[in-house]
């Protein structure tokens, strides 16, 4: 039974409306991909007029992007426990980076609503939001992207802050292409199932991820050695436009 509530008159109140819309918005979720969330059905659910919605969040869009910044929170508190269980910092670095991507890839494939949203982020919804909620949103997904950096350089300290950046930066892009290949639609899915000539474009989410980032840790590490070799060139300069170069922003990424 959806909730009924009595006008907010104190910053409390509005806090558990803020509240009791991030999570009907989160349980709709797991019913029900980003596509399907629609302002109508969660203000029925929250038990508020569509318009009361507006007023702690200004659209669908920026309900959807708070809930990611928290599902990218808790994506980098269980890699802090995963990643030292299942790196060996005495391995080669060969082997770190391959468990690297595996615990990665399993981290993402358990989170379908994260991946969702990533995939959706810029394409969907960051297209009706106001500049002040686009700005804050970019503020903590920088911040998540350092801090997810940090994490891989500790267990694969051979690349710099840039390179860790850069590899970052390049899982989320297959988070964002391969979720929605590997989740088709109703009508493709028939297809595949169908004809099993096209089923061979058919692509498993988590195989795809993996064997990604482990070529493009691989590729950075090679990249990396041959920066370090005798008679080497200079390292190019950081550029911040056409890169996966992100600037790190003033404040640190915690």
């Amino acid at each position: 039974m959806a909730n009924t509530f009595q006008r907010a008159r104190s910053e409390e109140q509005r806090a558990v409306r803020r509240k009791a819309i991030l999570d009907t918005t989160a349980a709709m979720l797991g019913e029900m991909p980003v596509a399907q969330v629609s302002l109508n059905e969660l203000s029925r659910r929250v038990g508020l007029a569509k318009s009361n919605v507006l007023r702690y969040f200004e659209s669908r869009e920026a309900v959807l992007l708070e809930l990611l910044g928290t599902a990218s929170q808790e994506l980098l508190e269980h890699l802090d426990t995963a990643l030292p269980e299942a790196v060996d910092a005495d391995a080669p670095v060969t082997g770190r980076a391959d468990r690297l991507a595996a615990v990665m890839t399993d981290a993402f494939a358990e989170r379908p609503v994260l991946c969702d949203l990533i995939s959706a982020q810029a394409a969907v919804l960051e297209r009706n939001v106001s500049t002040e909620v686009a700005a804050q949103y970019k503020r903590s997904s920088i911040a998540h992207v350092f801090a997810l950096a940090q994490r891989v350089r500790t267990h694969v300290p051979e690349l710099d802050e840039r390179d860790a950046v850069r590899f970052v930066a390049a899982a989320l892009m297959v988070v964002t292409a391969a979720w929605p290949h590997a989740h088709p639609s109703p009508a493709v899915l028939a297809v595949y199932e169908s004809d099993p000539e096209l089923a061979v474009l058919r692509l498993d989410f988590a195989t795809v991820l993996r064997e990604s980032l482990e070529v493009l840790l691989s590729g950075l590490l090679a990249r990396a050695a041959g920066r370090t070799e005798p008679g080497a060139g200079a390292q190019e300069p950081a550029r911040t436009r056409g890169t996966l170069f992100v600037q790190r922003p003033s404040g640190r990424a915690q």
